[in-house]
């Protein structure tokens, strides 16, 4: 704001300056006296005219022997004029008039709210040549203490934290520290605050900055601001250089539809140089995230570079009650709340979606008034986060609409109870979401370092048992659109279980996009999607009972599902 408050300041100064010019120019001046061509024509052949202006304007000006008044008259705009007056003894002058000070005003004006604009979409005219994010350097006091979870990203970086601090110890011994350390892995799992807390472990200055702020539409200034921020850093001796979302600007070289001599080409080769210019006593480190590491170049990737690569992955089920205990310490939660019992239910949920899922309860607890935050708010937050809040109007859906749904939802909670027994189906419901689904069912896998063939087999059942539901009740030609994410979602699963793990038995370890595997896949599909179809079609009777039992209660969660099914 600073700053385009000066540029505004500037570009009023110019106009006023422009202002002043034109009105100085102007000023004690009287007004001229206007006179007929006729008249002006007959002065002219008595010899009384002394000098004539000329000028593109519908007046031109004149001045009479021994006359200090000025007259103006209508401008033929003749080409033959000027000669003529020339002959006659006449001085004669060409000039823009009042038309071309106009004309200058608008230019200087235009010409400067360009500028501004420019300067304004560049972040500024200094911006545009340097990196001020790397301004903001600021020693930080958070530390690991502070980031729970994540212990084996912890561990793998302590090394760098000691050789933050005592890098002679390292030196003396010939060792050499890593350049650079990446951290890669989903969004939302932390490796922001990792890298926050290394430089506050260590003590040193932590200079944040995004990918995208190197990435610009003029050549070469991207890699000036490279070279700006590790400037900056080397003149702290120690520091911590954070790039987060580095595939913004380290994506594979040559990929480009400009060529591999575009702006970001020659930014990755000014932070691959600087990278490479470290001395063994300097003590800076740069730490990058991304969540697409296969898209990086591989010159980032090899040692003295990022040579350490550090997963911050999904946490566990331990490190999840250890993220909630975090969020919670600040918040009034109501002694019904069991951290255990919300870490088991919160299965793939990121440190981000956890701290989500608390402030959301803590927004609804304070929008009913409660002084304390319930299990009931966080089961409501829980949900809302997981498919969106709760329709309250509902009386536009239809009944037959009612019962596709009741359908759609009891095949996906039977089939995850059929074929994935120790999964906990721990809601159903067929109220319709503000993120536009008609219901859902939420079904919770057990913590598991890997996955069988076995379970990724359930896990496309379980996402076909909505179809396979419509198609078993309502027969082939009625079944719906409701299925579209559950379809794509069986997809992507069958794909990499051919693909991307080896388990598909024609293919078998090859790896690789083909009309072989394709066919493969879609052999795997419909053969769990008919075997979906069976098992429910033998279990008609319990996928009845809880569609009724939805119709009727709208929702069940996992104690009303059991006793439907024993």
């Amino acid at each position: 704001m600073a700053k385009h408050r000066n540029a505004l300041g500037a570009l009023g100064l110019a106009l006023l300056v422009a202002v002043f010019a034109i009105a100085a120019n102007s000023s004690g001046k009287a007004p001229p006296t206007e006179v007929k061509y006729i008249e002006f024509m007959a002065l002219a052949n008595g010899g009384r005219v002394s000098e004539v202006k000329l000028s593109d304007g519908t007046k031109l000006e004149f001045l009479l022997h021994r006359d200090d008044i000025r007259y103006i008259t209508d401008n033929p705009r003749n080409p033959g004029l000027k000669e003529e007056l020339l002959l006659k003894g006449i001085t004669v002058t060409e000039h823009g008039g009042a038309g071309a000070s106009v004309q200058t005003l608008i230019f200087i004006v235009f010409f400067a709210a360009m500028f501004w604009f420019i300067m304004r979409r560049q972040g500024g005219l200094h911006t545009a040549m340097a990196l001020n994010p790397a301004d903001s350097s600021h020693l930080t006091s958070f530390t690991f203490a502070q980031v729970a979870g994540n212990e084996e990203a912890k561990e793998s970086v302590a090394d760098l934290v000691d050789f933050l601090k005592s890098p002679d110890k390292y030196l003396s011994r010939g060792a050499r520290m890593p350049r650079g350390a990446l951290f890669y892995g989903p969004p939302g799992t932390g490796k922001t605050l990792l890298a926050k807390a290394v430089a506050g472990e260590a003590g040193v200055p932590f200079y944040a900055v995004s990918g995208s702020d190197f990435v610009q539409m003029y050549v070469g200034v991207g890699a000036g601001r490279i070279r700006e921020l590790f400037k900056k850093a080397r003149a702290s001796e120690a520091a911590v250089i954070f790039i987060d979302e580095i595939d913004a600007l380290g994506r594979k070289r040559g990929s480009a539809a400009s060529g591999g001599s575009d702006e970001r080409d020659q930014t990755l080769n000014a932070l691959l140089t600087e990278m490479s210019g470290f001395s063994q006593g300097e003590g800076i480190i740069v730490i990058a995230a991304t969540n697409r590491l296969d898209t990086l170049d591989e010159a980032l990737l090899r040692p003295g570079r990022f040579d350490r690569q550090v997963e911050v992955g999904l946490p566990d089920r331990a490190a999840r009650e250890r993220i909630l205990g975090l969020h919670a310490a600040n918040k009034p939660i109501s002694p019904d709340v069991s951290l255990p019992e919300l870490a088991r239910d919160t299965v793939f949920f990121s440190g981000a979606m956890l701290e989500n899922l608390l402030n959301e309860a803590a927004i609804e607890s304070a929008k009913s008034g409660a002084e304390l935050i319930g299990r009931d708010v966080i089961e409501r937050a829980y949900y809302t986060v997981l498919a969106g809040s709760e329709k309250k109007d509902r009386a536009g859906i239809q009944q037959r609409d009612r019962e596709i749904t009741a359908y759609h939802e009891a095949g996906h909670a039977l089939a995850s109870r059929l074929v994935s027994p120790e999964a906990t189906v721990s809601r159903v419901t067929i109220i319709p979401s503000s993120k536009g689904a008609g219901g859902f069912c939420v079904n919770i896998p057990p913590d598991k370092m890997y996955r069988t063939k076995k379970d990724l087999e359930a896990q496309v059942m379980v996402s076909l048992g909505g179809r396979a539901a419509e198609e078993v009740i309502f027969g082939t030609e009625n079944i719906t659109t409701g299925a579209a994410n559950d379809i794509e979602k069986a997809n992507q699963i069958v794909r990499d279980y051919v693909m991307k793990f080896g388990m598909g038995e024609k293919s078998g370890l090859l790896c690789g996009e083909d009309k072989d595997t394709y066919a493969e896949r879609g052999e795997l599909l419909y053969q769990l999607y008919n075997k979906t179809k069976e098992l429910l079609c033998e279990n008609r009777a319990k996928l009845g009972d809880i569609a009724d039992a939805l119709l009727t209660r709208e929702t069940l969660n996992a104690g009303e599902l059991d006793k439907i099914l024993l």
